[in-house]
Parts: C-alpha cells; sequence; structure tokens
C-alpha cells in the first residue's frame, strides 16, 4: 500500500530535464536565434545595403509605431483578452486630432483630445469586456468596425493634409540624429516594462491572465484590472496613431488599420519566449523586431507586399502553435 502514495510526478521528471542542452537553448530561445538568424541571412544576401547604419535606423524608425501598438495589444494579452480595435483606434485618434488642428484648435489641446478619443475607445471595450462580460473577440470586433466608420466620418472620406507645422515635430524631429518616432516607442515600451514587471497592477494584470477565478478569491478585482488594461491599450493605441500621422504629414481613416494584425503577430512570438505562454513585453519587442527585420530585408531583396502577408500569416500561426505548445510542455 505505501508504493501507492508515491506521488505520479516522481516517476517521470518534467519533460524539460530530459532535453539536452542545445536542445534546451533552442527550446527557451528560439525566438531570439530567429531574429539573429534573420539579421545574418539579410545581411549576407544584402550586406551593403541592409547592414548600414542608415538603414538600421531605418528599421527601428519603421517599427516605432508597431512598437506603441504592440505594447497596448500587450497589456490586454497579460490578462487573457484581445483586443482587435488597437489599429483602427490609433486611426481614429490620428484622425480626431488632424480634424480638429485644421479646425482651428491649438496643436496641444487636439492632440489631447486626439489621446482622450483613445481612451475612450478603451474604456469602452473594458466596459463591454469586463462589466458586461462580452467575449473579447466579440466585443473588439464590433468596437473595430464602429470606430472605422467613425475614423471615416471624421475624415469625411478624404485625406487630410495642412496640419501646423509645429505638429509635425512629433513624428519628424531628429534629435540627435534619431527620429522622434523611436524615442516615443522607446519611451512607451519603458513604461509599459515598469509596469507589468515592478508595480501592484501588473503583478494583477498576470494574475488575472493566468487563473482569473484564482485571481478573483485571491483578493483581486478582476473585472476593474481589465477595464484599465483595456482602457490604457486604448490610450496607447491612440498615442500611436498620432505619431503616425505626424510622421506621415497626413491622415486618413485606415491611416493605422494594418497595424492590428502585425501587433497581434509580434505578441505571439514574444508569448513563445515565456515558458508560461504569456505575453511579455521583452517578447513582444523580439517580435516587432522579427517583422521589422523581415519586412526590411524582403523589401531590400525585392519580395513584393503580398507575399509579405503570407508570410505574416504564417509566422502568426506559427506563434500561436508554439506558445500553446511551450505552455502545456514546459
Amino acid at each position: 500500500m505505501a508504493t501507492a502514495t508515491v506521488p505520479e510526478a516522481s516517476a517521470a521528471p518534467p519533460l524539460a530535464e530530459k532535453r539536452p542542452p542545445l536542445v534546451q537553448m533552442v527550446w527557451q530561445g528560439g525566438t531570439i536565434i530567429a531574429l539573429v538568424a534573420l539579421i545574418l541571412i539579410f545581411g549576407v544576401l544584402n550586406p551593403t545595403a541592409f547592414l548600414s547604419l542608415g538603414n538600421l535606423t531605418n528599421v527601428l524608425a519603421q517599427v516605432a509605431i508597431l512598437t506603441i501598438i504592440a505594447a497596448a495589444q500587450t497589456m490586454v494579452m497579460v490578462t487573457g483578452h484581445f483586443d482587435l480595435s488597437v489599429g483602427t483606434t490609433a486611426t481614429l485618434s490620428g484622425a480626431t486630432a488632424s480634424a480638429l488642428m485644421l479646425s482651428g484648435l491649438p496643436v496641444p489641446v487636439a492632440i489631447l483630445l486626439g489621446l482622450a478619443a483613445g481612451l475612450v475607445v478603451g474604456m469602452i471595450n473594458g466596459l463591454l469586456v469586463a462589466y458586461l462580460k462580452i467575449s473579447a473577440i466579440v466585443a473588439t470586433l464590433a468596437t473595430m468596425t464602429t470606430v472605422g466608420g467613425l475614423a471615416f466620418i471624421v475624415t469625411d472620406g478624404t485625406t487630410l493634409y495642412g496640419m501646423p507645422e509645429s505638429f509635425f515635430w512629433i513624428g519628424q524631429a531628429r534629435p540627435l540624429g534619431l527620429p522622434m518616432p523611436i524615442l516615443f516607442a522607446a519611451a512607451v515600451a519603458l513604461v509599459v516594462w515598469v509596469v507589468l514587471r515592478y508595480t501592484t497592477i501588473g503583478r494583477r494584470w498576470y494574475a488575472v491572465g493566468g487563473n482569473a477565478e484564482v485571481a478573483r478569491l485571491s483578493g483581486v478585482s478582476v473585472r476593474r484590472n481589465v477595464f484599465w488594461a483595456f482602457a490604457l491599450a486604448g490610450l496607447a493605441s491612440g498615442l500611436g496613431g498620432i505619431v503616425l500621422v505626424s510622421r506621415l504629414s497626413s491622415a486618413s481613416a485606415t491611416s493605422a488599420n494594418d497595424y492590428m494584425m502585425l501587433a497581434v503577430a509580434a505578441v505571439f512570438l514574444g508569448m513563445t519566449i515565456a515558458n508560461s505562454g504569456q505575453a511579455n513585453l521583452g517578447g513582444t519587442l523580439v517580435g516587432v523586431g522579427i517583422i521589422g527585420v523581415l519586412q526590411n530585408g524582403l523589401n531590400i531583396v525585392g519580395v513584393n507586399t503580398y507575399v509579405q502577408q503570407v508570410l505574416t500569416g504564417v509566422i502568426i500561426v506559427g506563434a500561436v502553435l508554439l506558445s500553446s505548445f511551450k505552455s502545456k510542455h514546459s
């Protein structure tokens, strides 16, 4: 009878302990290895163009907006939910700020109201998901559609030009030789990283994402934390949209819509880094790097945009499968 009480776990050591060191290294850091491999591949294919300082700066500038929007998506996905509206929210915020500037409002006021638009969208998402218990996919899909329509109303279906020159500093200035969007992206990434890693709200978000019921029984207000994750994601997305409009010197009804899928891909790629399979900002930044290097490298070697879209879809599927597999077998 004594043998029957031996814990089952003692009979079978964890899978990670059975892996050879090299396999374990690839298992743990495969996404980072993929980023390094992409840099090496494109560096070999076209070292003069790809590895130039100007092009590396260009890559960082190209992924700056994606970094901001992916950071927003990360906050939501840490809580175990999903926001399909981050792209259209960014578009609406940029379009709102632009339209208000063209109507004569001072630039700072227009920017604040544009950010407020993003915050309101995020709060609506949070209300629908956290308090009305609507599936995040359904709620944010509805929001995405509605906000996309509002962007067309704000822009009247046209492209907005002629904003004040002082507004373009946000997206076009180059302090110390670095494009301003890179500095905005770095600032947003730093704030989100600190919040997720070192604050009580970050720990609560991870607790909710890990097991909402356990978090609730531990005294965490699940609804309030989910609400604020969506709200702050809307605010961050709005900032990304405003920086994008400033960089482009124009605003349209679809300016940032495509960033949603890229942000999703970046977050899922980042989730493969964590043993738990949870979203994490460090991993998201690696995912953003992979997407940026891949797009830039494919452009340099002459691969068309349609193939890039196919590859992005493949990356998302692969990242989801790997993240799910790691969370079950780590």
